[in-house]
C-alpha cells in the first residue's frame, strides 16, 4: 500500500479510503490511485486485514446435496448478495442428514473464523445440531421451523410453505376438485411438513378427506413410483387431482401417468411446488407454487449482517401460485 501511495503521490490513508470506497476522495485522486494499483498489481493482504479488524469478511454457508434445487438456488442467491456487500463465501456441503454430520460441518466452518453462518439445510437434524452447539457467531437458518426454542438467538428466514400449500389446494378446490391426494415429501424436512399441514388444513376446512401418499425422496423417481401406484385409482375415479410436494415429484407423476394412459389434466390435475425452470416447458406446462429463492437469499444475508438480538420471530416471504396447463376442472362422470 505504501508503494501505491508513492506512485500515486498521495498518503497511505488516501489509498485506504479509495480501497474502501470512501466518498470523501476527489475523483482525480481516486483515478490516480486506481491506476497505480493496476500498474503495481496490488492486492489486499486479507490475512493482515482480518488480524487488524478481527473480521475475515467471510460468511460460511452450510448446505446439502447439489441435487436439491431449492437449497442450491438459495445458496447462489446468498453468495451473490454477499459478494455485493464485499463479503467472501465459503461453502460446506453435507453428505448425510444426521446430527453428527451437521456438528462436524458447522465446526469446520467456525474453525475458519467466519463472521457468520447461513444454514441452507432445512432438516430437523441440522437444527438440532445448531441448538446443541450454541455457536458464538451470528447464525441464520433458511428453514420453515415452527418449534423455535424461546429466546433462541438464531434467526430464521423462509418462504411461507404452509401458505403455498394452501394456495395450491384452494386452486384445485376452486376448479371443483374434492378427491385431492397429496404426494408428500420425505420425513424430517421442515418444508415437507409445512406443505402437508397447509394442504391438510385446507382440505379439512372444505370438508374433504385428506389422503396422503408419502414419497421416499424429493426426486423424480419417487414421483414416478407414486404415479404408478396412483394411476389405477385415477382410472377408477377415486382421485381427480394430485398436489405434489415439489416439482420433481410432479414431473415424475406426469411421466407415470402418461405411460399408464392417464391424461393430464383431462383425467387428473397435477400441481407442483418450487417453479423449476423446466416446469414451463414440460407437457403439459406444470401448475406450481413459485418460491422466490433470490428474495430468500438476500433476506438471509440481511438478517445475518443486521444480527439484531432484539428481533423476534421468523422472517417469512410469500410464495406465488403459478397456474398453467396441468390443472383443469374434473371430468364429468
Amino acid at each position: 500500500m505504501a508503494d501505491v501511495a508513492a506512485v500515486a503521490g498521495v498518503s497511505h490513508q488516501t489509498v485506504s479510503r479509495v480501497l474502501n470506497d470512501h466518498p470523501n476522495v476527489r475523483e482525480g485522486t481516486r483515478v490516480r490511485v486506481l491506476e497505480a494499483i493496476k500498474e503495481l498489481g496490488y492486492r489486499r493482504n486479507l490475512a493482515a486485514r482480518a488480524l487488524a479488524t478481527a473480521q475475515t469478511r467471510t460468511i460460511g454457508i452450510l448446505t446439502i446435496g447439489s441435487e436439491f434445487f431449492g437449497p442450491q438456488s438459495t445458496v447462489l442467491a446468498v453468495e451473490a448478495a454477499a459478494r455485493a456487500q464485499g463479503y467472501f463465501v465459503t461453502v460446506t456441503s453435507m453428505d448425510s442428514y444426521d446430527i453428527g454430520a451437521a456438528v462436524t460441518a458447522l465446526n469446520h466452518l467456525t474453525d475458519q473464523s467466519v463472521d457468520g453462518v447461513v444454514v441452507v439445510a432445512p432438516h430437523d437434524q441440522v437444527t438440532e445440531a445448531i441448538d446443541e452447539l450454541k455457536l458464538k457467531v451470528p447464525v441464520v437458518v433458511v428453514a420453515a421451523r415452527t418449534n423455535v426454542p424461546e429466546n433462541d438467538p438464531v434467526h430464521y428466514v423462509f418462504v411461507d410453505q404452509r401458505d403455498g400449500a394452501r394456495q395450491a389446494t384452494e386452486h384445485l378446490i376452486s376448479l371443483g376438485h374434492q378427491k385431492i391426494v397429496h404426494v408428500s415429501g420425505p420425513t424430517g424436512w421442515f418444508d415437507a411438513t409445512e406443505r402437508k399441514v397447509g394442504w391438510a388444513e385446507t382440505m379439512a376446512a372444505a370438508g374433504y378427506d385428506a389422503v396422503e401418499f408419502p414419497a421416499e425422496s424429493w426426486l423424480a423417481p419417487s414421483g414416478y413410483d407414486a404415479g404408478v401406484s396412483l394411476a389405477p385409482r385415477v382410472k377408477a375415479g377415486e382421485i381427480t387431482a394430485v398436489f405434489a410436494s415439489n416439482d420433481y415429484l410432479a414431473i415424475g407423476l406426469l411421466r407415470a401417468f402418461w405411460e399408464a394412459g392417464v391424461s393430464v389434466p383431462e383425467d387428473v390435475s397435477v400441481v407442483g411446488f418450487d417453479d423449476l425452470q423446466i416446469a414451463e416447458f414440460y407437457i403439459p406446462k406444470l401448475t406450481t407454487v413459485r418460491q422466490p429463492f433470490g428474495d430468500v437469499g438476500r433476506a438471509a444475508l440481511a438478517e445475518l449482517l443486521n444480527d439484531d438480538p432484539a428481533s423476534s420471530g421468523p422472517r417469512m416471504i410469500a410464495p406465488t401460485m403459478i397456474v398453467r396447463a396441468s390443472t383443469a376442472p374434473p371430468a364429468r362422470s
